[in-house]
């Protein structure tokens, strides 16, 4: 392997923040939130929270009329937010910051944020980013919409997002969609065909979808979802598994880091409980005996008992994980086993940084990691500071040139969720990061 440009930059020690264990609930529930305090929110980012809705309304347009501005505006080169118009033409505009512009909580020359208020909204403007869909090429053949009370189910669904199926997760309820994701499917406008077995929608637990698609329902939940979801997967594209991903069923920020890989790879997610293999998942592993089986995080989130029970069912079994959720991606962003793992320890790649606290925007984000600059998921423990070991990865992988910077290896990061999760400081710091850096030489 040739040795990164960079590999005499220091990184930052990282730091392990103890990880909190939950128990998993008899019924899948969403995650309880941490109540974060709201922060002022600057005019412009008040504009781009409708950002999402614009975008669909121009493809929308688009796609019906021909005519129309169909930009995505969390693509890198989308449209910053427009000023309104003077209230008379004798009043000279005022000059705009780059904040009232969008940027940089839109996005700088590194990132580009998907900034959505939650899971719908984020989900809405990353399928529309990765599917366009102004033309019928860039239309995915079935979308999943994921039931919002059942995280565990919406991870395991973002391998159906992996080629050949290609469908990527939006978000729903019994209680009905979001207007972003109403109007995001409408964009989307999926035709089914025989990569999806003629399905436009895949719909998971309760999640609604509408009356007149042609319809495929996983109607499990949890750990069951999960090997149901597993089995749509072989259906559908005709082959086993390569390898299989187990994640932890009762603490979700450990589990996160599992639908970027399944979307890139087309490994199934399943879940395990901290000490006990729930049944789905050991039918699944009994159905596969030769299979390689990843575990997912450390003993406190899935025990050794439960890893020996896992053994005890088949193929070898490998864990993967960091002592808390931002180690945990870190390390698993890091590993490779033969063609297993993203090994992702030189310069050159995208990555996805969310906060741990929100499972759902795992599999809304998805998408990123099997498009574009393919890259892990990474995870921030706080809105305001970077976290050290997050901080001493990406100085790690930081891309560096000698003389000539259009030959370099260039990192690109999606910024998921608005400033309340992830900060404009946090996002500044994480483009300085992944800026392009002269090494060596004058200047």
């Amino acid at each position: 392997m040739t040795r990164p440009i960079n590999a005499d930059v220091p990184a930052s020690k990282p730091a392990s923040t103890p990880g909190t264990t939950r128990p998993s609930p008899p019924k899948p529930a969403a995650p309880t939130r941490r109540k974060r305090q709201r922060k002022p929110v600057p005019a412009a980012l008040k504009a781009i929270a409708g950002l999402f809705v614009l975008a669909v309304v121009f493809i929308v347009a688009a796609v019906l009329g021909g005519g129309g501005d169909g930009s995505d505006n969390s693509s890198p080169e989308g449209p910053a937010p427009v000023s309104e118009t003077p209230s008379s033409s004798s009043e000279a505009p005022a000059a705009q910051t780059p904040e009232e512009l969008g940027y940089p909580a839109f996005a700088t020359a590194n990132t580009t944020r998907v900034g959505g208020a939650d899971a719908a909204s984020n989900a809405a403007g990353v399928a529309l980013a990765v599917y366009p869909a102004s033309k019928p090429s860039q239309q995915p053949t079935a979308v999943t919409l994921a039931d919002a009370d059942d995280w565990r189910t919406a991870l395991a669904a973002s391998v159906l997002v992996a080629a050949p199926v290609g469908a990527p997760v939006l978000v729903s309820s019994a209680e009905g969609a979001s207007d972003a994701t109403d109007e995001a499917l409408a964009a989307l406008d999926p035709q089914g065909g025989r990569a999806s077995g003629g399905a436009q929608v895949i719909a998971l637990g309760a999640a609604e979808a509408p009356g007149d698609a042609r319809t495929q329902r996983v109607g499990s939940t949890g750990a069951a979802g999960a090997a149901a979801i597993a089995a749509l997967r072989e259906k559908l594209t005709g082959a086993p598994p390569r390898h299989i991903v187990i994640a932890p069923s009762g603490n979700p920020a450990f589990a996160m880091p599992a639908a970027s890989w399944a979307a890139r790879s087309g490994d199934p997610v399943l879940f395990s409980e901290r000490d006990r293999l729930p049944k789905p998942t050991a039918n699944v592993l009994r159905a596969h005996p030769k299979t390689p089986v990843y575990v997912l995080g450390p003993s406190s989130a899935i025990s050794s008992d439960a890893v020996r029970e896992i053994g005890k069912l088949g193929g070898q079994v490998h864990r993967v994980g960091g002592e808390d959720p931002v180690a945990n991606a870190i390390e698993f962003a890091r590993y490779a086993n033969r063609d297993f793992g993203w090994d992702i320890n030189d310069p050159g790649h995208g990555f996805v940084v969310s906060r741990s606290e929100e499972p759902l925007d795992a599999a809304a984000a998805a998408p990123l990691s099997a498009a574009g600059t393919w890259g892990p998921l990474l995870l921030s423990d706080n809105a305001d500071t970077l976290p050290v070991a997050l901080r001493g990865y990406l100085l790690d992988v930081k891309s560096g040139y000698t003389t000539d910077p259009t030959r370099a290896f260039y990192n690109h990061v999606w910024v998921i969720g608005d400033q309340e999760a992830i900060s404009v400081n946090e996002q500044a710091e994480i483009d300085e990061l992944a800026a392009l850096a002269k090494i060596g030489g004058e200047g």
